[in-house]
């Protein structure tokens, strides 16, 4: 009888892997992720099965676009555009691939400003918050009922009871395990709540996948944040075992500031259900900064591959360099081709990723690109004063982001992200001297994979084979 139990057992986990294995191949959003785990479900379906029910599901359906479906507010934020179209041809990268991604346009009449480290955004944005007016918009990835998480929430209850709309949202496995107790305190302080455990798709630690991993601040559609920042005091540099924790936000003013509304309205409706496009300031204002900028926001419930696609378009337009800093390092064959390419044209090319680790296996992963990339003639800087987690690039003189997105296929296929790009000098010089500063701050890897230590030799090709998903 026992023999027969498991036998059946037996037989339906293998019918389970063949299952999940004719999905993959039909789901998975790139053929190096089909094969993955086509491979690792029927060769290893007792460990294959239930991670693929973590980590398997490929292409998020259903996802309301609001760029594409609210055309009235992109007419309207085009209409605006019209009026501030940057000089084409003053700008030496061509925006088209970007405006392609983003479905939107390049404008000019934007203004940024740099917030180096967690002290400097909160305080920015804490600041901006308490000079709210009309309305807040607010969304992390992460929220912590710790110091900062509990200030934000007197910052935004003090809000709401001068008269300001309040709308939080948050992401369910980012913020696991932020008690209830914490969001029920804003919602009775008359806060709108997009509950990430009431809300349409994904909600559970079960479905790893699908994350919004957005940061956003958005003040009465005039001034809005958008960096690495989540809402912890690890992000101050408060954890033991962390340290100094090395991030990035920005404050950026004019039309990009409705732009980036505009995917909170579309990330909104569908935690939400609720429509804010009637209820928002979409006129604005224009910054005397003057400069020509996009919000690119990318994702799963996109048609293309705009992640990889926008890394890709930085990475070919570079003539002279291109500098990427991300807290991790697992691109996908396109990026990682780009890059090796661009190197091989004689662009200074640099990657700048974090000694310490937070996840294991994508640190372990970035092992196996090391040489290939540094063969072609690229350069390697491994972070040491801290932890590193910004995410920042910048293209030769004239293009700098900063947002959400690594340089990892989870940020390119699996995660809800967004970049603000800026094409212009003062905004390349700023990302610039930031850089250098961190460069500073960093050894240049030199030792091939061979030479490492051999929990680093050995867990690196393994931790490779895991790319499609890390």
């Amino acid at each position: 009888m026992w023999t027969l139990l498991v036998s059946a057992a037996v037989l339906v986990l293998y019918v389970t892997a063949v299952v999940f294995a004719i999905r993959a191949a039909q789901t998975a959003r790139t053929p190096q992720g089909a094969v993955g785990w086509v491979v690792f479900l029927i060769s290893a379906p007792i460990f294959g099965v239930p991670l693929y029910l973590f980590l398997g599901h490929h292409r998020f359906r259903g996802y309301r676009i609001a760029r594409k479906h609210s055309e009235r507010v992109v007419e309207g934020i085009k209409s605006f555009a019209d009026f501030s179209i940057p000089d084409l041809a003053k700008m030496s990268i061509n925006p088209r691939p970007f405006e392609a991604l983003a479905h939107l346009p390049v404008s000019r009449g934007n203004g940024a400003e740099l917030l180096i480290d967690g002290k400097a955004t909160f305080d920015a944005i804490f600041d901006a918050i308490d000079a709210a007016q009309n309305y807040v918009l607010i969304q992390f990835y992460i929220v912590r009922d710790d110091q900062l998480g509990q200030q934000l929430q007197s910052k935004l209850i003090a809000a709401a009871r001068r008269g300001v709309q309040v709308r939080f949202m948050t992401d369910s496995v980012g913020s696991y395990g932020l008690p209830t107790a914490y969001l029920e305190t804003l919602r009775t302080a008359g806060i709108e709540i997009a509950n990430p455990r009431d809300r349409r798709g994904p909600q559970y630690r079960f479905q790893l996948n699908y994350r919004n991993h957005r940061k956003t601040v958005i003040i009465d559609g005039e001034t809005g944040f958008i960096g690495g920042h989540n809402v912890g005091v690890e992000y101050l540099g408060e954890d033991k075992h962390f340290g100094h924790w090395r991030d990035t936000h920005l404050k950026m003013t004019g039309h990009i500031v409705r732009q980036l509304q505009l995917i909170f309205v579309e990330d909104w409706h569908w935690a939400h259900e609720e429509d804010l496009i009637d209820q928002l300031n979409w006129a604005g204002s224009e910054s005397e900064q003057d400069m020509n900028a996009l919000l690119v926001a990318t994702g799963p419930g996109d048609d293309t591959e705009t992640g990889a696609m926008m890394f890709f378009s930085a990475i070919t337009a570079a003539k002279e360099r291109i500098w990427i800093a991300s807290p991790y390092f697992v691109p996908d064959i396109d990026v990682m081709t780009a890059l090796q390419h661009a190197a091989l044209r004689g662009v200074d090319v640099r990657i700048l990723v974090p000694e310490v680790i937070d996840h294991r296996l994508p640190w372990l992963a970035a092992f196996a690109y090391f040489d290939e990339i540094r063969d072609c003639g690229a350069r390697v800087f491994r972070y040491t004063e801290g932890f590193m987690h910004q995410k920042a690039f910048v293209v030769d003189d004239t293009l700098a982001a900063v947002g959400t997105t690594n340089l990892d296929n989870r940020s390119f296929r699996l995660n809800f992200e967004a970049m603000a790009l800026f094409f212009d000098q003062r905004a390349a010089e700023a990302v610039d001297k930031m850089l250098r500063a961190d460069f500073e701050n960093s050894y240049e890897l030199t030792h091939n994979l061979p030479e490492q230590p051999a929990y680093i030799r050995f867990g690196s090709p393994l931790a490779r084979l895991f790319a499609p998903i890390l």
